[in-house]
C-alpha cells in the first residue's frame, strides 16, 4: 500500500463528477494540507473561496457504483495558529421572537496553541475571560461523488456525505460512503479544530489542517453514510426537516443490525428503543445532519 502526498493546485466548491486530481490503488493512504472554510491556507493566504473549498477529487482504483469507500481517519495536525467563528448563534436555533433581538454576526477570531493543543478567543469577551477549550479535531465537509452525474454545492450534505458537521468525524473514527461514480471520487476540507453539536453559530473554529487517510473498496451496498469509533457505531441520515434526517439515519442503522449483527427488526427494535443516542449534526446548512449512534458494549456480530 502506497502513501501519496497530494498537493492540490485547485479546489472545488462542489462535491461531483469532475476530473480527479489524484488516482490512487485501493487501501493506499493520502496525506493532504486542507484550506479553512473561507478558502485561506496556513499562511493566511486565500486561495479560493467558500463556502468549504473541497481537495480532490480522489478517484480509486477499483471503486465501481454500488461499493462503499472505507475512510479511516488517521490523523489531523493543525498547520496554524489561528482560526475564527461566527460570534452569534444561527437564527433557526432559537424561537422566532427571540431572532430580532440577537446582536449582530460578527467574525470572532481564536488563537491555537499548537503545543498544548487548545484554543481561545483572541478577544475574550466578558464573562469568558478564562474560557479555553482543548482541540478536538474533526472534519466538517467530505464525501463522494453523488449519483446521477451531479455536482452539490459544498455548503450541504446528502447520501454521498458532505457538509455534515458531524463532531466525531476525527482521528481514529472510520467512515463508509455509498459508491455512486466510477472511482468513488473523493473530497475533503473544512476541517474545524473545536465544535459543539448542530454547528449552531454557522462555523466551528475554522482552521487548516494536515489531515492523514486511508481509503479502501468494499464490495458492500449501503445507502447512507455508516461510520465506527472505538466505542461506537453510527449511521448518518442528512435531510430536512430534521425529523427526515433522523428517519434516513434509524433505517440505515436498521438495515446495519440485520445484516452484520443478525438482528431482525424486532430484535433491532427492542435494542434501539432502549439504548440508541441520537446527536445532532448540522442545523445550520440547507440539509440538517442526525447521526444514530449504538455503543459496541450491546453489539456481538454474527
Amino acid at each position: 500500500m502506497a502513501t501519496h502526498r497530494f498537493t492540490p493546485t485547485a479546489y472545488h466548491n462542489v462535491i461531483g463528477s469532475l476530473p480527479p486530481a489524484l488516482h490512487i490503488a485501493d487501501g493506499d493512504t493520502v496525506i493532504t494540507e486542507t484550506l479553512d472554510a473561507a478558502g485561506y491556507d496556513k499562511g493566511g493566504i486565500q486561495r479560493a473561496s467558500g463556502p468549504n473549498p473541497m481537495n480532490g477529487p480522489i478517484f480509486v482504483e477499483g471503486a465501481e457504483r454500488g461499493d462503499s469507500l472505507k475512510v479511516e481517519i488517521l490523523g489531523m495536525v493543525p498547520t496554524r495558529d489561528t482560526g475564527f467563528t461566527r460570534s452569534v448563534v444561527a437564527g433557526n436555533v432559537v424561537e422566532p421572537e427571540d431572532v430580532r433581538t440577537l446582536p449582530p454576526g460578527n467574525r470572532a477570531n481564536w488563537q491555537i496553541d499548537r503545543q498544548a493543543l487548545s484554543a481561545r478567543l483572541a478577544e475574550p469577551v466578558a464573562g469568558l475571560e478564562s474560557f479555553v477549550l482543548p482541540l478536538t479535531p474533526m472534519i466538517g465537509c467530505f464525501g463522494v461523488a453523488p449519483s446521477l452525474g451531479q455536482a452539490i454545492s459544498t455548503a450541504t450534505s446528502g447520501e454521498f456525505g458532505g457538509n455534515m458537521d458531524y463532531r466525531l468525524l476525527g482521528p481514529g473514527t472510520t467512515i463508509w460512503f455509498p459508491v455512486s461514480a466510477p472511482g468513488a471520487l473523493f473530497f475533503l476540507g473544512d476541517c474545524h479544530a473545536v465544535q459543539g453539536d448542530g454547528e449552531i453559530v454557522g462555523t466551528g473554529i475554522e482552521t487548516t489542517f494536515e489531515v492523514t487517510v486511508r481509503l479502501s473498496v468494499e464490495k458492500k451496498k449501503i445507502i447512507w453514510p455508516r461510520g465506527e469509533t472505538a466505542d461506537d457505531i453510527f449511521t448518518i441520515g442528512n435531510a430536512r426537516p430534521l425529523d427526515q434526517a433522523l428517519q434516513h439515519a434509524t433505517s440505515e442503522m436498521l438495515r446495519w443490525l440485520a445484516s452484520d449483527y443478525g438482528l431482525d427488526k424486532t430484535a433491532a427494535s427492542h435494542l434501539l428503543g432502549q439504548v440508541v443516542r441520537y446527536d445532532v449534526g448540522n442545523v445550520f446548512d440547507p440539509a440538517y445532519t442526525m447521526a444514530c449512534r449504538v455503543s459496541k458494549a450491546w453489539l456481538q456480530r454474527r
